[in-house]
């Protein structure tokens, strides 16, 4: 038996009632120290408040280490947008990515 394509899971979630809303997370991480970061920290905050009043952000945080005690940087955002050229977008024009202080991953 093969595994259902993911439209065919989106369409199963709908028919069954629930929301079935398209997401997106956005996976993000330091280029290189956390200098980088700290200096876009203000404009990136900034930046998900205006996604998050437009209704694009749906989640944001950083991540914690596996242990749970410390930060390297990392982080991630939950995003709505109708495909992945869109989610891509909204996330290169966060200025911690369009500085090259972090790069990302999306997955759907």
């Amino acid at each position: 038996m093969s595994a259902p394509s993911w439209r065919e899971m989106i369409e199963t979630a709908s028919s069954k009632g629930m929301l079935a809303k398209q997401l997106f997370v956005v996976f993000t991480e330091p280029t290189g120290g956390l200098d980088k970061v700290q200096n876009s920290r203000a404009e990136h905050l900034k930046y998900q408040v205006e996604i998050e009043q437009k209704g694009i952000m749906f989640a944001a945080g950083p991540l914690a280490d596996n242990s749970g005690e410390s930060w390297g940087g990392d982080g991630m955002v939950i995003i709505r947008a109708d495909s992945l050229e869109e989610a891509t977008k909204i996330a290169e024009a966060d200025p911690m990515h369009s500085s090259g202080a972090r790069k990302f991953n999306i997955r759907p």
